[in-house]
């Protein structure tokens, strides 16, 4: 683990600009995503993360789960000789959303760092940190994951249904009106799931089956600095199809004021692609919860308007909020959600919220 000094540092590396000190940090450019290489880390960015949610059980309990790896790299000098010298940082999250507790089950970890125990290899998925692990295994296209944390346990394997799927315009996905704010960004959504979950003071671990969605973004300077945070979601729809929208919203802004940026974009059952006409993109407030530790009034139900379609969401459960400022310095709104059309279900995933505590800085 970390010193209060490395704390501190992980969380001014998520905000430093991309020219910082001797570090050069590289811009988002135009490119092809290559595979596998673009399974792994790259470490010459700025920052990176892994995201894995999902739900899990039958209709009458289901769960939620989520697990995302970060990989920081800091303004250390590349060059300073020390062993010691937090050059990359790997953050670590890991949530389960249970109705029948009524908030999130959750740990989280940071370390700097260092061949074998705290790594984020290139090449292809594979990262850990001090017995958390998420790895793909190239032959059968399967991420397997391994988190032991306070209070849980969750491990699971997530078998890919399709290739990887470019967000943007192949994979460069804009956040803001300069060029440079921009990640590359690809998903993996209907991912086929099976998972032993096991709870402390419980009898014996369950064995679940489910269904998931992998992002996976990496970055130099996300952000504008305007920018609050964003509401997203990701959605495995019924039919196999899956529906993936973001606004990033302004500092600011009331609810129906115009947004930074809009993205919508659908991915049918057979693998064809389709992105939404941003204007048509709308994110509206339905219900707010406030809570009690950060105080602050997230939507956790919104419309979410899509071209000609209007969906909305319902959370799992109300009290879903991630509390990371020891690792990466934000509070975040991290919920399984129902997806609904003309008020029926039509799909299951999350919705993610930022920057409603204070502005996100990326």
């Amino acid at each position: 683990m970390l010193s209060r000094r490395h704390l501190l540092l992980a969380m001014s590396a998520l905000a430093t600009p991309r020219v910082h000190g001797a570090i050069a940090f590289p811009d988002v450019v135009p490119r092809p995503l290559r595979f596998p290489d673009d399974f792994g880390a790259h470490p010459d960015f700025r920052m990176e993360w892994w995201y894995l949610t999902g739900w899990l059980g039958e209709a009458a309990r289901p769960l939620g789960f989520q697990v995302t790896f970060f990989r920081v790299r800091t303004d250390v000098d590349p060059d300073n000789p020390s062993a010691f010298a937090a050059r990359q940082l790997v953050i670590a999250h890991a949530a389960l959303s249970d109705p029948a507790r009524g908030k999130l089950l959750l740990d989280e970890r940071i370390a700097r760092a260092g061949p074998g125990l705290v790594e984020a290899t290139t090449g292809d998925t594979g990262v850990r940190l001090e017995g958390w692990s998420l790895r793909r295994d190239t032959a059968t296209d399967t991420y397997q994951a391994r988190i032991a944390a306070r209070g849980f346990t969750l491990n699971f394997h997530a078998t890919g249904q399709g290739p990887p799927w470019p967000q943007g315009d192949a994979g460069v996905s804009r956040k803001g009106p300069l060029p440079t704010q921009a990640s590359y960004y690809y998903s993996r959504p209907q991912l086929r799931v099976e998972a032993e979950v096991g709870v402390a003071a419980e009898a014996a671990p369950e064995r679940l089956k489910g269904v998931g969605w992998l992002d996976h973004e990496w970055s130099s300077a996300a952000l504008s600095a305007d920018a609050a945070g964003w509401d997203w979601v990701g959605m495995n729809l019924d039919d196999g199809s899956a529906l993936l929208a973001f606004q990033i919203r302004r500092q600011g802004a009331l609810p129906d004021e115009m947004p930074l940026q809009r993205y919508a974009a659908f991915r049918d059952p057979a693998g064809k692609t389709r992105v939404v006409d941003p204007a048509t993109v709308r994110f509206t407030p339905l219900r707010q919860w406030t809570s009690t530790r950060s105080r602050s009034a997230w939507p956790i139900a919104q419309r979410i308007a899509v071209g000609d379609r209007r969906f909305d969401t319902a959370p799992l459960m109300p009290d879903q909020e991630l509390d990371s400022r020891m690792t990466t310095g934000a509070v975040y709104w991290e919920g399984a959600s129902t997806l609904l059309e003309d008020g029926r279900p039509v799909g299951r995933g999350y919705l993610e919220m930022t920057g409603y505590v204070k502005p996100l800085k990326l």
